[in-house]
């Protein structure tokens, strides 16, 4: 599933390309076909993201949400676009502020509908906040963090108490501090969580600026390739069975709240 990061960067694209002009909306699926008549033809206001929710806002109120799941994309292609290939649930195409044309389409999202605002603002209610944004307040998740007795790997996790954070950002930010994934976060120090905080903004902020996921300070980043090809070099996510990068510990791996989870045992101790 594509963390944050990705959001965002979808949302500052569509912002760039779209906003502030007329867009042509359809569903060449059907599947959005109603929704998409609604849209068509008016002006898209603004995009943007809440942790893995992305938002288009047009000038009608009408708002499309978008949650990407676990096998959505959108393929972003030049102007005109040819025949939709496979199942295009919404296909975006217009020119914003700078007169360009674009398209985009988007396929097999978890979520592709149209919102109101106080819809919008239920669905923002129940996330907790996105160290992406600059209206975040993290001290909203500490205060449910040090009351949990629940695992600070599962509540990294909790889109309700941290938005925009997956699988990997989780494993590695716990590893760059040194902390068990598995020791309840009543037990998290509030200068811990805070440095973790900073670090998401930081590390995340990279993702969006470079479309990748950079997680292994420079100093670190010798020895074992990434775990796979076009995939991040990380420090403990994906790298079970193999030695650890700083002590050669064998990297562990688990089961956390049905998500694979990965640790180095004497680098991150309980």
């Amino acid at each position: 599933m594509p963390e944050g990061h990705t959001l965002h960067r979808l949302a500052k694209l569509h912002h760039k390309r779209f906003a502030d002009g007329q867009v042509r909306v359809s569903s060449p699926q059907g599947r959005f076909a109603d929704d998409a008549a609604r849209l068509d033809g008016r002006v898209l206001t603004r995009a943007e993201a809440w942790g893995k929710h992305l938002l288009h806002h047009y000038d009608s109120g009408l708002i499309v949400h978008v949650h990407l799941g676990l096998y959505g994309a959108f393929t972003e292609s030049p102007y005109p676009l040819g025949e939709p290939v496979g199942q295009v649930r919404m296909r975006l195409i217009g020119g914003g502020r700078t007169g360009e044309v674009y398209g985009t389409d988007l396929r097999g999202p978890a979520a592709c509908e149209i919102l109101l605002e106080p819809e919008v603002a239920a669905l923002i209610d129940r996330l907790g906040p996105d160290p992406l944004r600059k209206d975040a307040e993290p001290d909203r998740a500490w205060a449910r963090i040090h009351r949990s007795q629940r695992p600070i790997g599962a509540l990294l996790m909790d889109q309700k108490i941290l938005a925009g954070v997956g699988n990997v950002y989780r494993a590695e930010v716990l590893f760059r501090h040194g902390i068990s994934p598995d020791r309840p976060g009543a037990e998290l120090a509030y200068e811990e969580w805070q440095a973790m905080w900073a670090d998401l903004v930081d590390l995340m902020k990279v993702g969006v600026r470079s479309g990748k996921i950079v997680v292994v300070r420079p100093e670190d980043d010798h020895g074992a390739p990434a775990y796979a090809k076009d995939k991040p070099r990380t420090y403990v996510y994906r790298r079970a069975g193999n030695p650890c990068r700083l002590c050669g510990t064998t990297v562990l791996h688990s089961v956390l709240d049905a998500r694979n989870l990965f640790w180095c045992p004497t680098c991150q101790p309980h």
